[in-house]
């Protein structure tokens, strides 16, 4: 279902370091636009009910049934867009407007 590299993993564990929330599980979302593209949205959090869990390199996911579908295939990273600039971003092959990457 969804896929996270080694560098969003290094950094999502760092990041629950950081913030004092080891243990919890990363969630995912995704909404569609008025546009048809995708919104994301991530955060830790510990609640699961109703949602669908996901073990991506050794971090947990929890995915509303809702965003599942969208989120199907993903592929999410940590990259430096601009000199000193990292972010994640979304691989997705659900968006309209993905283009993948070019090796």
């Amino acid at each position: 279902m969804i896929k996270v590299t080694p560098a969003a993993a290094a950094q999502i564990k760092l990041s629950a370091e950081q913030g004092k929330t080891e243990g919890m599980s990363l969630r995912i979302a995704a909404s569609r636009n008025d546009d048809n593209s995708i919104h994301y949205g991530m955060g830790f959090d510990d609640s699961k009910e109703d949602d669908i869990t996901v073990t991506a390199d050794d971090i947990e996911l929890i995915v509303s049934a809702s965003s599942a579908e969208i989120l199907k295939d993903t592929t999410i990273d940590f990259v430096e867009l601009e000199p000193e600039k990292f972010q994640f971003i979304f691989m997705n092959p659900n968006d309209p407007n993905y283009t993948p990457p070019s090796e």
